[in-house]
């Protein structure tokens, strides 16, 4: 087989959960098949996430600025074709993907069965079981193509030397360091955060705690949590996404909603508690390699809907606390217990 022939393009642009559900994934199959040569098309934002994998190159998808609407996914097909590709891998399978993949020049496309049949039957109440996992959907695209990949015993880079700004903003570590990403896209996947500030008081007078956000509103909340409480730091707004995984890589245990952070410290490695609320790890969104109590559910008596959508964006008003009746104490024992 020529090298061209080897050549695969991977398209995944957003959203940053899903992206770096394809990080694990990515690094199992250049492992066990290193005659493979990938180009992952993405956002430049989320260009670090493939920074240690080899064989593994990024392709910038400006999606929003030249690269916007059918014109600009000709342009971005343009500058693509002059690669020759064996194989092209859709993860995303959305209208944007569909109408890039119209303009690229290659013989065969792959894409993934995102199993949405499914999903509408988990949330409108018809089935409760786990279904496939994304990650499992991501590696069902390349055994179509006869690059099986195994999950089972997946490797992880090593930890990230911190450099002394990085060691300067995180202080003195405090026996173990707790990362807790706090916030989600949508109020019904988010812990209450004045339960989260038990959680917290009680974690900083043993561990040092990293707090993880972004957006002015909630780099204000962490930076008054950062001051109301000893042995907390808030990084928030501070760092760019690649040192923001340097220091995710150094943590003992992450804590985080069903939201990105849960996916990018589990992509390096880390020990994922996630917190759970109008969402469900049964959707195949739980973070990789975690063992299924690491996954602090809701409780389905009090709020039996749960799944009341895929994203968390749809709920019934009364359920957007639901996340609130895993206790402060469970949480808390079970960032013991992990590390």
């Amino acid at each position: 087989m020529s090298e061209s022939k080897k050549h695969i393009l991977v398209i995944r642009l957003s959203a940053m959960g899903d992206v770096a559900m394809t990080v694990p994934v990515l690094r199992s199959l250049t492992k066990q098949h290193p005659d493979l040569n990938i180009t992952v098309l993405t956002r430049a934002f989320f260009a670090p996430f493939f920074r240690d994998i080899p064989n593994v190159n990024v392709a910038i998808a400006e999606v929003d600025t030249k690269h916007k609407g059918v014109f600009g996914l000709y342009k971005l097909a343009k500058g693509l074709n002059k690669n020759k590709f064996y194989v092209i891998a859709d993860l995303h399978n959305v209208l944007r993907t569909k109408i890039l993949k119209k303009f690229l020049r290659c013989k065969r496309f792959i894409t993934i069965d995102k199993g949405r049949k499914e999903k509408q039957a988990l949330t409108a109440g018809k089935i409760f079981k786990p279904l496939k996992t994304t990650h499992q959907r991501y590696a069902d695209v390349f055994k179509a193509l006869g690059y099986p990949i195994d999950l089972s015993n997946p490797s992880f880079p090593d930890k990230a030397v911190l450099n002394e700004n990085l060691q300067e903003l995180i202080g003195d570590k405090v026996e173990k360091l707790i990362g807790i990403a706090p916030f989600a896209a949508h109020e019904g996947k988010m812990y209450p955060l004045e339960l989260m500030k038990i959680v917290i008081e009680r974690l900083s007078k043993n561990y040092k705690v990293i707090l993880f956000g972004g957006g002015e509103k909630e780099e204000a909340i962490l930076y008054d949590l950062q001051g109301a409480y000893k042995n907390v730091v808030s990084i928030a707004g501070k760092l760019t996404l690649e040192e923001e995984m340097d220091i995710i890589s150094n943590l003992d245990s992450m804590v985080s909603m069903d939201s990105g952070n849960a996916h990018i410290a589990a992509m390096l490695g880390i020990k994922t508690i996630t917190i759970w609320g109008v969402t469900h790890p049964y959707a195949g969104f739980a973070p990789f390699n975690q063992p299924e109590d690491y996954a602090l559910l809701a409780d389905r008596n009090q709020f039996p809907k749960i799944p009341t959508s895929v994203y968390g964006n749809k709920y019934p008003e009364h359920y957007k606390e639901a996340a609130g009746s895993v206790s402060p104490e469970n949480i808390i024992a079970k960032i013991k217990s992990v590390i």
